[in-house]
């Protein structure tokens, strides 16, 4: 098959094409990539999150549902959303036996529920891939519940000048090769690169979650920067 691969200009077709593609060597060529830092990432994530048993979670851009799995752990029902199939059917193939745990397939700017229906929605390293983001916050603010929280965990802008420029050599030469020799669509990590460089940086971020509507906005940086985890809150109890 063919490599699919992705551009800037993100139409959903080839994004989750290219996303089917990778998916059966994913969440390795993540590890490989970050030096195992993908873990940190998500354990900080799922801590930002807070779930509670008896709680309902999106998590949304899910992909091989790691995160979804971590999430329910705690107890909560949490729904792994995802526009991939292949990256579901990982899930599934992974997670599946998890009772509390449920797929869906889904397009971030046009979600699949109903009004106020989750106590917490979070979505790491998806939000950068959808043709209209700020649609997508919005879509995020109106499923979730009166009081109910936001978590974003998704790639950003280092803020020293030193580490942003070796972070993005290493995106643009070292990040490809490993995902070739990881046996992962190279191509694939190209756009990734593309896109985090095209990515606004923290502060941007932040305000267009606040002009979805969310209160209590605050980020904090993981790995330098290389990630940042933003929170918000629905107004409302």
């Amino acid at each position: 098959m063919e490599p699919n691969r992705a551009d800037l200009g993100k139409d959903p077709s080839r994004v989750s094409g290219m996303f089917d593609q990778v998916a059966g060597g994913y969440d390795r060529t993540n590890t490989l990539m970050t030096f195992g830092n993908d873990a940190l990432w998500r354990a900080a994530t799922t801590r930002a999150v807070a779930p509670k048993r008896g709680e309902r979670i999106l998590d949304l851009a899910a992909g091989t549902a790691s995160s979804s799995a971590s999430l329910a752990a705690s107890g909560a029902d949490v729904v792994a959303a995802d526009f991939s199939p292949g990256m579901l059917a990982e899930g599934r193939r992974r997670h599946g036996h998890l009772a509390n745990l449920t797929f869906v397939e889904a397009d971030a700017t046009a979600l699949p529920f109903g009004d106020g229906e989750f106590d917490a929605v979070t979505m790491s390293y998806g939000l950068r891939n959808v043709q209209d983001p700020k649609k997508a916050l919005r879509e995020l603010f109106r499923v979730t519940k009166p009081g109910g929280r936001l978590v974003i965990n998704e790639f950003s802008t280092p803020p020293g000048r030193l580490f942003r420029g070796l972070y993005r050599f290493y995106n643009a030469q070292v990040l490809p090769r490993v995902a070739r020799l990881a046996g992962t669509n190279g191509d694939a990590y190209d756009y990734l690169n593309e896109s985090i460089r095209d990515w606004p940086d923290q502060r941007t971020l932040a305000g267009w979650i606040r002009e979805a509507g969310w209160t209590e906005v605050a980020y904090r940086n993981l790995s330098f920067g290389i990630v940042a985890l933003h929170r918000g809150r629905k107004p409302g109890a």
